[in-house]
């Protein structure tokens, strides 16, 4: 059967943000002398705010001043990214006008707050291409908890089964593949591990060879969208 639809992640896949993050993180942990906060924030990635605070709790318990921290955090890199902007992945632009051209339905699921994801969207051009865009705060559960990708293809009038789902993170692959998915891995800080390759149909170095991957193997078939 042919993919009606390609679902992306957004930090890791669509932006470079991720490295930008953890960098942060590990300013204001060297800041207040926090230990393993790369360990830390690597179980993270890919889960939203709420998940997020429960992860560094159970690390430190939960008299930690996780307000504090996410806000300084936050400050960094919203300075970053005021003066520099959000990097796009390599491959970004060409994979979205691929799909655009071929004709096939684009979604995203991301675990980052809905009017986030939006804004940076639509500062880098990049939301029109999105027939539709879920954020991180519009449900209760997160990655890997699969909820984000069974409603993003509810609302895309789509089977999960017929729909492939570009990741970065262990958490979004396990999301994906408990939806019902087709998984795609692009790695960014996390390499692939033997789980990721089971659950994932493919593994790639960036999102140009998904595109080579998608005219190989004439896996997508074109839908009113």
């Amino acid at each position: 059967m042919k993919a009606k639809a390609v679902v992306f992640d957004m930090d890791g896949v669509i932006f470079d943000s991720e490295k930008l993050v953890l960098d942060c993180w590990e300013k204001i942990g060297e800041k207040y002398q926090i230990p393993g906060i790369r360990d830390v924030f690597a179980e993270c990635i890919g889960t939203n705010k709420t998940r997020t605070k429960e992860i560094v709790f159970e690390h430190y318990g939960d008299s930690f001043d996780y307000d504090s921290f996410r806000q300084e955090a936050s400050a960094l890199f919203h300075e970053y990214e005021a003066e520099h902007g959000l990097p796009l992945k390599k491959g970004v632009r060409e994979i979205l006008e691929y799909l655009k051209e071929k004709g096939i339905a684009i979604g995203l699921a991301s675990s980052t707050r809905l009017a986030v994801v939006e804004a940076e969207l639509k500062d880098a051009g990049l939301y029109e291409y999105f027939k539709v865009v879920m954020g991180g705060d519009q449900l209760k559960r997160s990655k890997p908890e699969p909820d984000i990708y069974l409603m993003t293809c509810e609302k895309m009038g789509i089977t999960p089964c017929s729909a492939y789902a570009i990741e970065d993170s262990y958490n979004g692959i396990r999301a994906a593949f408990g939806a019902g998915m087709l998984p795609l891995m692009v790695p960014d800080m996390l390499p692939p591990t033997e789980e990721m390759r089971e659950k994932s149909v493919a593994i790639f170095d960036d999102l140009l060879q998904v595109i080579q991957y998608f005219e190989k193997e004439r896996c997508l078939s074109c839908q009113e969208i």
